[in-house]
């Protein structure tokens, strides 16, 4: 079984920055792609950034030159440095990442989410 879990959330002032993790456990074979992705009260989840297993990464408009995705592999830990938040960014991020178990077989996992909220 894998678990993503997410920490790092919080309450901060616009302006302000937070870095988020995301940290993959259980029987791990190799980790392909992941991102990050939020949901504020009354909207449809998001896509923030993404990174490939290569390193590639791609964000939303709304973050580009703010927030930068890595990832660790040898860790199983993917981050979110985001910088110069806003009160629009306020929302519940959630890590996902599509991960090769022991048995070949390439899943797609999600993690339990983590508040960031930022106040103007």
């Amino acid at each position: 079984q894998v678990l993503l879990v997410e920490s790092g959330g919080g309450l901060v002032q616009a302006g302000g920055s937070l870095r988020l993790s995301c940290a993959a456990s259980g029987t791990i074979f190799r980790l392909n792609d992941m991102g990050w992705y939020r949901q504020a009260p009354g909207e449809q989840r998001e896509l923030v950034a993404a990174i490939t297993r290569g390193g590639s990464t791609n964000y939303a408009d709304s973050v580009k030159g703010r927030f930068t995705i890595s990832r660790d592999d040898a860790k199983h830990t993917m981050y979110l440095q985001m910088n110069s938040l806003k009160p629009e960014d306020t929302a519940v991020y959630y890590c996902s990442a599509a991960i090769m178990t022991g048995g070949f077989v390439l899943t797609n996992y999600w993690g339990q989410g983590t508040q960031v909220t930022v106040s103007s």
